[in-house]
């Protein structure tokens, strides 16, 4: 039986790259996907449900109160009841690298809104519904940026830093309503806005891939088996945790 058999999971950022992997693996554990986004969703909704897997796409603007409420309230809507969430939308592939007196003040504001903001607004609209049922699945998306302390994007490294504490302090807030709040933490992944991207020079990608153990390029697929795990009942007693996936450059 699949592992998240008629489980509901709703994926924050999941219209492109990374966040489209997460998806696409969660459906095809057997969960019904919200595939959520401030982008189109729909090629990756069309890919999911012409595999054979459940999805829907609901637009979300995760720095908007007033949308999130929405697109948490047509979930419980179209399946009553949420199982798992997967806080992944983030402002990353479009930053540019520069040193930290250089960043823009909007800039900063821009990443703390989404990175930081967007993850305490989903998080809060969704965990009453988890705690009504006595259950929940909440995994954030961090980075070993904030294990490493990666120069020229500070204000990245910074939210992801936040991101760590926030999953600590979530999980002691909500265990005792049988919810586990965990943290994954990728290395540079080669997703869609790497390659699309002119920020990302091969040699920046290349002295990345040298730190690392196991000496080759991350793809979005190597991050799914950590995502699909801690969202599923095999990890019923983790939380507070974050889980380091790079390949063993920061062995954590």
């Amino acid at each position: 039986m699949p592992r998240l058999e008629d489980d509901v999971a709703i994926v924050t950022g999941a219209a492109r790259g990374i966040g489209a992997a997460y998806a696409k693996a969660l459906a095809e554990e057997g969960a019904k996907v919200v595939v959520s986004d401030i982008l189109d969703t729909k090629t990756t909704v069309d890919e999911i449900n012409g595999s054979g897997g459940t999805a829907i796409g609901v637009g979300c603007d995760v720095t908007d109160n007033d949308a999130v409420d929405a697109m948490v309230n047509t979930v419980i809507s179209e399946y009553g009841k949420i199982d798992a969430l997967v806080n992944n939308a983030a402002v990353f592939a479009d930053i540019t690298h520069k040193r930290f007196e250089d960043i823009p003040d909007d800039e900063w504001a821009m990443v703390m809104q989404v990175n930081i903001q967007g993850v305490w607004r989903v998080s809060k609209a969704v965990v009453p519904h988890m705690r009504e049922r006595q259950y929940g699945k909440i995994v954030n998306v961090a980075s070993t940026t904030a294990l490493k302390g990666t120069p020229m994007m500070l204000h990245y490294v910074s939210s992801k830093g936040a991101i760590l504490g926030m999953t600590k302090s979530m999980a002691r807030e909500v265990g005792e309503d049988n919810i586990c709040v965990n943290a994954i933490a990728p290395g540079l992944v080669i997703s869609d806005g790497i390659v699309q991207g002119g920020n990302w020079n091969e040699d920046w990608i290349d002295n990345n891939t040298n730190t690392r153990a196991i000496k080759r390029r991350a793809m979005p697929e190597d991050m799914v088996g950590t995502i699909v795990f801690l969202s599923s009942r095999e990890a019923n007693f983790i939380t507070g945790q974050t889980v380091a996936v790079d390949g063993g450059s920061v062995p954590h």
